[in-house]
């Protein structure tokens, strides 16, 4: 019996560690230097191909601006703390502001919200659906966007 897809959001500072580090490094990367018990608590509870939202925090640059997914499970190096390692899997079509999340009704509740300084949080489905269509999807979500020629006409009509 398979467990359920789990969803994260998992925060960082651009400055220390931005998308662009995460697709100059080939997509891949190592998640750790978390401290918080509870963080470190979500962290463990991470399971191959969990997908998490990849978060800029900071005063200047708060939202989510892609995805990635867990490819190694929690594991340690033989200090006190531990880590997972994720992959990129896609940038957001359109950046989502914690702003705009807050103004949505259907993300009251949302633990992101209530415990802001929390860099590992879980994600309810609902949520992640939620972000993700505020967002366009993300590249590499597998969904394919109707292509325009130059006059803006879809190029899947038909000639009379």
């Amino acid at each position: 019996m398979s467990e359920e897809k789990q969803y994260w959001l998992l925060k960082t500072e651009p400055g220390e560690w931005s998308w662009e580090d995460q697709a100059a490094n080939g997509g891949l990367t190592k998640w750790d230097g978390v401290k918080n018990k509870q963080a470190q608590k979500h962290l463990k509870s991470m399971k191959l191909s969990d997908l998490c939202f990849f978060y800029h925090s900071g005063a200047k640059a708060r939202r989510v601006v892609g995805v990635v997914t867990v490819v190694r499970e929690w594991y340690s190096d033989g200090g006190d703390d531990g880590m997972v390692d994720v992959k990129a899997v896609g940038e957001m079509r359109r950046l989502v502001d914690l702003k705009e999340m807050k103004g949505e009704k259907g993300l009251k509740g949302f633990v992101l919200f209530r415990q802001p300084r929390l860099s590992v949080v879980p994600v309810p489905e609902d949520v992640w659906m939620r972000v993700c269509d505020l967002g366009g999807g993300y590249e590499g979500d597998g969904i394919v966007l109707e292509s325009h020629d130059s006059d803006g006409e879809s190029g899947d009509e038909e000639d009379d």
